[in-house]
This record gives C-alpha cells, structure tokens and sequence, in this order.
C-alpha cells in the first residue's frame, strides 16, 4: 500500500462549529456542517471542504472499482447540453421547472444536464455502427442539475448534485435483461462495501420511461421516499409502485340510487357522522385540473389521494388543483357534493378500490344532498382505472395478503429498463447480422454518489457525531495529541509510522486547543480508529478507542501500529 501523507489538522482548510447551523433539518445535514466536511455556497449548492471530498472520493471509487468489474468504459460527457436531443425525446418539456435552462449569446437554448440519456445515445450512434460494437457499457460520475423548488435537508437534496450514470446498449431484449442483471448485482456490491443498509424496491419508472424499474433505498427517518415492505415474502416496493387489483363484485342485489337530503355535510367526516356509517362506505370525489381540463378523482371516502400517483399517471400534463373561479365557471359542479353520476365534460380517474358493483354513499350534484346505492358500472362509469390511493400500515401485501409494513427511505439507486424510447427517437440503429438496420434497446442506472455520503450519515451517526464505516472514512486513524509538547513529539512520530504503513492518518496537532475540544472533535469527525496520544506518553503508551463500540485499550506505540496495521 502506498505511503500517504499525514493530514495534520493545524494544517487543515476546515474548521468544526459547536452548534448546528440554524436552517438544518437533518442529520446529516447538521453533523457534515458541523464536522468540516461541507459548507453552504447558495440553496441547494455545496462546497466540499478536504475532508468531506475524501469521504466523496472513496464512494466514487467503490463505484468506479464495481462498474469496471462489470466491463463497464468510463467516459466523462458534458454537463452543458444542446435542446435538440431533449425536443426529440419529449423531456425538454416533461422535465417542467426542475430543468435549468439557459440561451448563449446568440439566443441558442441550452440545459444543465439531470440525466444523460439523449447524449449517451447520441454518442452511441456516432460510434456503432455494426452489431460487432455491441453491447456496451457506458458510465460516467458527474455533476446534476435539477432546480429543486424547496432544495432542503443539505446535500440530500441539493440543484447540483454528484451522480454516477451508466447505459447498456443491446441488440435485443435478452441482452438488455442481462445488463440490467449485471447492474443489479454491481449496485449489490457496491453498498454492501459502502456499509448501507439498503432494499432493492420496485418502482415507477416517471419521467424516465421504460418498462422494469427498480430503486435502492436505504432506510433512514429523512428520506423523503416511502416504500412498504412484507415481513411474511420478500415483496418490497416504493409505495409510489404499489397498485391493488381491480375486482368487479356482483351488485345484482343493490337497490336503485337514491338521493338523501344531508344539508350542513361537504366533508367525508361530516357526512360519515350524519348518518352513521363508516368513511370507508362513502366516496371521495377530488377535483384537480389537467393542463386545464377538470378531472375527477374517485376513491373510497377513508382513504387519502396520492398527488404523486395523480400526477404520474397524467405525466408529462400539469396537474393542480381546482379553485373557487373553476367552480364559479362550472355550476353543476357543487362543492362538497360532487357525484361521479351524470357528470357532464369531466373526466373520470377512480380508484381500483371504486371496482365494478361496488355501491357507495357519495354526493348527489345538488347543495346539501348526497345519493345512496351508487353502483359504479352501474350508474356511473369509470374512464379509467389507477391505484391513487396513499398506500397505509397494514394495507395488503400484493404478492401474498400479509399486511405490509411503511418506513421512510433514501433513494441511493435507480435502475430501469428503457428499451427503444430513445433509440427510436434518436433513431438509433447498427446493422444486423443479416445486413439489414436493427434498433438498438437500452438500459440507464443511477447511483446517488453524494447522496450516498449522506445516507451514510443518517444511518452510522450517533449521539456523539459521524461514525463512519472503514471504506469510505476520510482517514483509517485519527491520532489526538493531548496539548503538551511531549504528546504532539510522540502523535506526530506515531502518524508518520502508521502512513509508512500504508494507513491513512489524520493527526490532531493543533495548538492551544484544549484536550476537551480535541476528543469532542475525534469522535464528531468519526474516522473508525482514534489514537490517543495522553497522559502516559512519556511511557510511549498510547489509547487505542474504536469509534463504534467506544472500546478502549492501553497499548505500547508498536503494539499500537502492529494492531492498525494487522
């Protein structure tokens, strides 16, 4: 192993704060500020200070090692991109206001790259040109750029953000099935080394396209993810991937729909109270508008809209909610009243749950009346059927009934199977074997880089500070020196043989610090090994302390290096 020089912290650009900064809301978002390793350039911008870069360094190269395992090239494209490739596939649009755009000095329209499927595409086509070429594996770590609306919670949600993204490039489906296997397993690998705890979701594939999809989460109380997992099978999905089974009843024995007067009830738990039924026996009709035009939501009256869901299922079309103006201009449409039945020019979205024969209480179109034994396909039908539904505690599991289990997580991975989207827009094709064009099919993977540092964060801290795991720690040793000058002579001579060692050592040097200040910051640091040199110096015996378990043990200075070493 190589000799690395000792980092001495007299020497170090980073400065550690006692308190956390005040708009943290986060973990990890606290300890990293706290600790040196970052600091605020603008709202969703960060710098990386010299430790903080090394952590991010060491994740880069566990990513780079597991890509190049796989027979994965790195190439490095541009951040600055052209609008045409994102006009010919749609997104320049469909990405709406998380995309940022910019014109040159001749008005052309250029964007900060979120994702590289166009280029990585384009490129492709540039260089292959017969089957002989593929497949391939393409990947890159690289700054992203997507304009967040409330960027939050320090560098897990930033506007420029660290990412490694790759693309496989397959002649037919088999092989796209088998990069996606490979991708799967590397990613594996990948955060086991890195130490995260993580589960392998399904997922919806969004503004990405394409048809498998699946997520590497790695539960944390700050994620901004939900995903629900089984504890009887090993089903596990983001909660936004989630969809219950349409299952038409029999409804031949409900009597005819009947309206009801229920004067002073335009809330589901008013009317549920007024007469005496469950939430879960009514019907909840929520007006949202679609690039203008009114559409209505079904869902059963106990159960809460999923906006996501919505939004999703209309994507790339703005969604947003009615207002008072809409239903001015509308007057068959009465607020806290609104029936599926007999509704005039508006679309209807309604909830598996909402199935063929199911009869409801819901509102009747008129002020302060709702309508019982409201069958839908009966009297009234559904455009189209889509789970929309929050997915709750308990809530089914779909491969196996059990009630599922919901935690919050962060997104670290995301792999999908694109197929021709962008092959077909771009036009993307190689000859065949038999002389003639074949179009190319795709896979993109994405792995969180700075992300990654983050999570790490939320799930090894503790009380004391960052505890980092061996791999991705900025040092293998953190050697304190007391403060006399005896104790800095004896860390500064241990530092230098653990470095000859082949270790990476961050040594505490600094002058007129308190031996306080200095253990304080060892363990809000976090490197997995500190090494104390203190009160027996003289001796040469120094205090080896695991950062985990917060064991301590007296060893001679050789012994000491023997044991880091070995």
């Amino acid at each position: 192993m190589a000799n690395t020089p000792v980092q001495r912290m007299s020497q170090l650009m980073a400065k550690t704060l006692r308190d956390d900064p005040a708009d943290a809301e986060v973990l990890s978002h606290k300890l990293l500020v706290r600790a040196g390793y970052v600091r605020r350039t603008a709202a969703g911008v960060w710098t990386w200070l010299p430790l903080g870069k090394k952590v991010l360094s060491n994740v880069e190269r566990v990513v780079r090692e597991e890509m190049d395992a796989i027979g994965a090239q790195e190439v490095l494209l541009p951040a600055l991109l052209p609008r045409e490739p994102y006009d010919a596939t749609g997104r320049w649009d469909e990405y709406g206001p998380e995309l940022f755009r910019l014109q040159d000095r001749k008005g052309g329209d250029y964007l900060l790259g979120p994702t590289h499927e166009e280029i990585f595409t384009l490129m492709v086509k540039d260089q292959a040109s017969s089957y002989k070429d593929l497949p391939v594996i393409l990947y890159q770590i690289q700054s992203k750029f997507r304009d967040e609306a409330r960027p939050r919670a320090g560098i897990l949600r930033g506007r420029e953000f660290l990412m490694k993204d790759s693309y496989s490039f397959d002649l037919e489906d088999e092989g796209l099935a088998r990069s996606y296997a490979l991708h799967r397993a590397a990613y594996q690998r990948i955060f086991e080394r890195l130490g995260l705890d993580y589960r392998i979701c399904a997922a919806t594939a969004g503004a990405m396209g394409g048809s498998k999809s699946e997520e590497f989460l790695a539960p944390a109380e700050a994620g901004e993810d939900t995903f629900a997992d089984c504890p009887n099978c090993d089903f596990a999905a983001n909660t936004e991937a989630i969809a219950h089974e349409l299952k038409p009843v029999d409804a031949a024995g409900v009597p005819a729909a009947e309206d009801i007067p229920t004067p002073d009830t335009p809330t589901i738990e008013t009317l549920a109270a007024s007469l005496g039924v469950p939430a879960s026996a009514t019907l909840k009709n929520l007006l949202v508008k679609v690039d203008g035009e009114i559409v209505a939501v079904g869902v059963p009256g106990d159960r809460e809209v999923d906006m996501g869901k919505v939004e999703a299922h209309f994507a790339p079309a703005a969604v947003e909610m009615v207002t008072e103006a809409d239903f001015i201009a509308r007057p068959d449409l009465v607020r806290g009243y609104v029936g599926p039945q007999g509704l005039d020019k508006v679309t209807y979205l309604a909830d598996p749950r909402v199935a063929p024969g199911t009869a409801w209480i819901t509102g009747a179109n008129k002020a302060g009346t709702h309508a019982k034994n409201v069958v839908a396909g009966r009297d009234f039908e559904a455009d189209a059927y889509v789970d929309v539904v929050v997915v709750r505690d308990g809530d089914p599991c779909p491969r196996c009934g059990t009630g599922l289990r919901l935690d919050r997580a962060i997104e670290i991975g995301h792999i999908f199977q694109l197929g021709r989207k962008y092959a077909d827009a771009l036009k993307l094709d190689v000859l065949g074997q038999n002389g003639k064009p074949v179009r190319v099919t795709m896979g993109s993977y994405g792995v969180g880089v700075s992300r990654a540092v983050a999570a790490l964060a939320e799930q090894t801290a503790d009380d004391k500070g960052l505890c980092w795991p061996a791999e991705v720690a900025p040092a293998d040793v953190h050697v304190v020196a007391a403060g006399k000058a005896l104790q800095t002579e004896l860390a500064l001579d241990v530092s230098e043989k653990l470095s000859a060692a082949g270790l990476r050592v961050l040594v505490d040097d600094r002058p007129g610090v308190s031996p306080g200040v200095k253990f304080t910051d060892s363990e809000l640091i976090g490197v997995p090994q500190i090494l104390v040199a203190g009160r027996r110096s003289a001796e040469g015996v120094v205090e080896l302390k695991d950062r985990r378990t917060g064991e301590r043990e007296e060893l001679t200075v050789e012994a000491a290096v023997t044991r880091l070493t070995s």
